[in-house]
């Protein structure tokens, strides 16, 4: 048999070479993707605040004098701790002060005249009984009997008003002492100055019916805060009293604490561009382990509505739409689609109910160009 031309052969073989160069160049590169294995765990379903929730204290009051006037004694600046009934601003009020020293001297008088009225009318009335004892015996006459037992009536009578008198000035007093109050702030319970509206010698007035105006002292009580925070009325009906709570604050670096519902709002509000919302309180668990908590704060709050333990889930950014996935076959290197069927869902894991076992490996970077079912693809290495 004669033998193929060795130029022959070496054209075959540069021609094989160059294909098999070709197709290397050209197979598909294989995509890197993150993966997490199907594992067993703990799973909640939870709704979170629709915008930015804010910490409030428990107890804030914006005060202000019960009546207009000049800040005589400015005894408090921000900052200042106070205890209930410290006086924190007093307006000048020498004028009040005057009234009740004259309404005192005027209620000393009028006690004087009711008593002098009343021993006249213990006079009057010992009078008349010695003259009816005497009316037996004829030494005296009806007229002067009568005539006295009229004169006692009447001093009782001056004795009665007399002691009314005396009762109205002393109610006077109580008159000026309340309006003297009224010129002193006081403070009604324990805690900080946020804020003060005023300087020694201004003068501040009440506001008037519908145009609110800064208060003067503005006292926020810092032993005890909330969270409230606005929930979709989507997802309001399935919020209820007492349920658990993750409150999450920036200030604090995301961390978060445990908390409960407290107060569902009664209404939903209806604001312009924005979403309809109900209301929502929440107050923490463990208040002592938040330090130097300040009012104001922004906070996202994670109303668990119900929980599961022990159930396959899987990392929630590795569902696509609502019941498919893409799983890392070790053995092939290649990505396939597959579906499952999905329980209780939050933002980090989905509870997989069928369609996955536990060990399987699922993309989690599922919006990645070429990360599709039947891609070649390899587990990108975490950087350390």
């Amino acid at each position: 048999m004669k033998r193929p031309p060795i130029g022959l052969i070496a054209s075959l073989l540069v021609i094989a070479g160059l294909a098999a160069a070709t197709w290397y160049l050209q197979r598909p590169r294989p995509v890197a993707v993150r993966v997490q294995a199907v594992e067993k765990g703990s799973i909640e379903e939870t709704v979170a605040n629709t915008r930015a929730g804010t910490v409030k204290p428990c107890r804030r009051a914006h005060l202000s004098p019960g009546t207009g006037g000049q800040i005589s004694h400015l005894r408090v600046k921000t900052g200042d701790r106070v205890k209930a009934g410290t006086l924190l601003i007093e307006l000048w009020n020498q004028d009040l002060q005057a009234q009740i020293t004259l309404n005192e001297a005027e209620s000393e008088t009028a006690a004087a005249t009711a008593r002098a009225a009343c021993l006249q009318a213990q006079v009057s009335r010992r009078e008349a009984n010695r003259l009816l004892r005497l009316r037996k015996s004829g030494a005296v006459s009806e007229d002067a009997v009568d005539k006295a037992i009229t004169e006692s009536e009447a001093q009782q009578a001056g004795c009665d008003a007399g002691r009314s008198k005396a009762r109205v000035s002393s109610a006077r007093i109580l008159v000026s002492r309340a309006k003297l109050e009224r010129t002193r702030l006081k403070a009604p319970f324990d805690g900080i100055v946020a804020e003060v509206n005023g300087e020694l010698n201004e003068y501040v007035t009440p506001s008037p019916p519908g145009i609110p105006t800064p208060p003067v002292i503005d006292l926020i009580d810092d032993s005890c805060f909330y969270v409230t925070a606005p929930i979709d009325e989507v997802d309001a009906p399935r919020v209820q009293l007492q349920q658990q709570t993750r409150v999450t604050l920036d200030a604090f670096d995301k961390r978060r604490f445990p908390g409960h519902v407290r107060r569902i709002g009664a209404y939903v509000l209806d604001r312009e561009k924005q979403a309809r919302s109900v209301e929502v309180e929440v107050e923490f668990d463990q208040p002592k382990s938040i330090h130097r908590l300040l009012a104001g704060y922004s906070a996202d709050v994670e109303i668990i509505l119900q929980a599961r333990q022990d159930v396959l889930r899987i990392p929630t950014e590795a569902v696509i739409g609502e019941d498919k996935v893409l799983v890392l076959l070790t053995d092939q290197d290649t990505l396939q689609q597959r579906g499952i069927r999905t329980g209780l869902s939050n933002w980090d894991y989905t509870e997989v109910r069928s369609g996955l076992v536990a060990g399987e490996r699922v993309v989690t970077t599922v919006d990645r160009e070429g990360v599709q079912d039947g891609a070649p693809a390899r587990e990108e290495l975490a950087t350390p």
